[in-house]
């Protein structure tokens, strides 16, 4: 898991919430099948989306505390944050494709966003602030 950081109920606010990148967490617990089988999978999508967004797992056994704040009742589940936001959750094991798609729609939402404020930023450079402007 070279690129998929491991998370707890201390480091949550300092990975998560003060991340420069939306973070994609797994909650999983090592009992749970499910968990296992998408363990390679979480790893493939931190490989393909570097430098996009941050991957991360968290095992529900020994972290009970941002599992709860975070309303994750059941495993696996993958939720896609921006600092404190809960922008898209994925419950149970789904396919590579399924993944993507969500991590995709939303990292095309933040662009456009993104272009927007710049576009709105711009206009209000251009345009002439008070009465008296030239």
């Amino acid at each position: 898991m070279k690129n998929v950081i491991e998370i707890n109920d201390s480091n949550f606010d300092q990975e998560v919430v003060e991340s420069d990148f939306p973070v994609l967490i797994d909650f999983w617990a090592p009992w749970c099948g499910p968990c296992q089988l998408l363990s390679p999978i979480i790893e493939e999508i931190s490989e393909e989306y570097r430098g996009k967004i941050k991957v991360a797992k968290l095992n529900t056994q020994e972290n009970s505390e941002i599992p709860v704040l975070l309303g994750v009742r059941s495993i696996p589940s993958l939720l896609l944050m921006d600092k404190l936001d809960v922008v898209d959750v994925i419950i149970g094991a789904r396919p590579k494709a399924s993944i993507q798609k969500m991590i995709s729609r939303y990292l095309k939402r933040k662009e456009k966003h993104a272009k927007k404020q710049e576009k709105r930023l711009r206009k209000k450079e251009e345009k002439p602030i008070g009465r008296f402007a030239a």
